[in-house]
């Protein structure tokens, strides 16, 4: 007798099924957990795999689309008594996430593709492969939790383990994909997490984690040069902010703005990477206090609530491990899904705007939105 049935005879009461829910199992620890807690919920359930990236050959296990972890999220389906199904999105994963990480490097960017994938794949893509197959939800294992707020409408707030909050990658996510999404880690910590694995006997109970780039195996330069091999790889001229030119290094798309080591010149002081130009193969270096900024121009704003007051003051963070800083926003949403600029004027001077990275926006625990870093002011 399934749960539902079970509740019925129970209470006398006719119960609503819930929806089939959709588990995005990449074979890890977390979403093995999440399914897990689902399943013991008495939630119809079925574990979906994302074929993202072919690493037929690959002998190890640690990347979300390896085929290895693939085989891990069968077994804990298998374990679970779920049925569980592997999805092809190499193409998706492609044309979404992966050409934008290369065309970012090749323009003189510092891209997010975890943010892309989300944003794109894992909550729409996978979303509609989801539907097709029949389920009304889907599930993953992201520390992050929803909430109902005010006038019923859907709030993405950071994790309870604060060392795993992962809500900074989820910020272009809109209230529709809120509304069908679950997060069941939201409320717990890493070790508990591993603990209910470990009592549950799933296969995955001491795997570790990888924090890596999924689809690079070596480095970003090797991989950006493998993608585009007709790329220019005469060494780049590294410049000071006043103009010394003190000698030639790596290409430019070696180089990400706030970059310290590895610069490949030797100048008698610490020096930081100011601003990669590609047009001139350049790279401009100074002192820390020259990374100082007042505040970002941003494109793409985006207000998970869908609208927000033309000045709003927020919490803002400018890369994940950001410990944020208070700040004004100045922009609206474009009307037609457009570039939507904005102006984010930090209280205090930051360094490290990097173009290509994202802003977002936080009010206590909320995530408001955000924006994608154009340069700073």
């Amino acid at each position: 007798m399934t749960a539902v049935a079970q509740t019925a005879a129970r209470t006398g009461r006719r119960v609503v099924p819930a929806p089939l829910t959709a588990v995005a199992m990449s074979g890890g620890l977390d979403s093995s957990v999440a399914a897990l807690l689902l399943e013991r919920q008495g939630t119809p359930v079925v574990g979906l795999s994302m074929l993202l990236w072919d690493r037929s050959q690959q002998v190890r296990h640690g990347r979300c689309c390896g085929s290895l972890d693939l085989g891990d999220a069968r077994r804990v389906a298998e374990q679970l008594g779920l049925p569980h199904y592997t999805l092809r999105m190499d193409g998706e994963f492609r044309r979404h996430v992966v050409d934008p990480f290369v065309d970012g490097y090749v323009d003189g960017r510092t891209p997010s593709p975890c943010i892309s994938c989300n944003t794109e794949i894992k909550f729409e893509a996978f979303w509609e492969r989801a539907r097709r197959l029949g389920a009304g939800r889907i599930a993953t294992g992201h520390y992050a939790r929803i909430r109902r707020g005010p006038g019923g409408r859907y709030e993405l707030h950071r994790a309870v383990d604060e060392s795993k909050d992962q809500s900074y990658f989820l910020f272009e996510l809109n209230q529709e994909q809120l509304a069908r999404a679950l997060f069941p880690l939201g409320e717990l910590t890493k070790t508990e997490v591993r603990e209910l694995a470990r009592e549950a006997g799933l296969a995955v109970a001491e795997k570790g984690e990888s924090m890596e780039i999924c689809f690079v195996d070596r480095g970003v330069r090797e991989f950006i040069e493998s993608e585009r091999p007709d790329l220019p790889r005469r060494p780049a001229q590294v410049s000071a902010s006043d103009g010394e030119e003190l000698g030639a290094a790596a290409p430019y798309y070696r180089y990400t703005v706030g970059q310290r080591r590895g610069l490949g010149v030797a100048a008698g002081r610490r020096l930081y990477v100011l601003d990669v130009q590609p047009e001139d193969n350049r790279i401009v270096v100074g002192g820390r206090d020259e990374l100082l900024a007042p505040g970002l121009v941003g494109r793409g704003l985006h207000w998970i609530s869908g609208a927000a007051d033309p000045a709003v003051e927020v919490d803002v963070r400018i890369r994940s491990r950001h410990p944020g800083v208070a700040a004004t926003v100045e922009g609206r949403p474009a009307a037609d899904g457009g570039s939507g600029a904005c102006a984010v004027r930090f209280s205090e001077p930051q360094a490290g705007v990097a173009p290509g990275q994202a802003a977002v926006f936080y009010r206590g625990t909320e995530v408001l939105g955000g924006c994608w870093i154009e340069r700073a002011l």
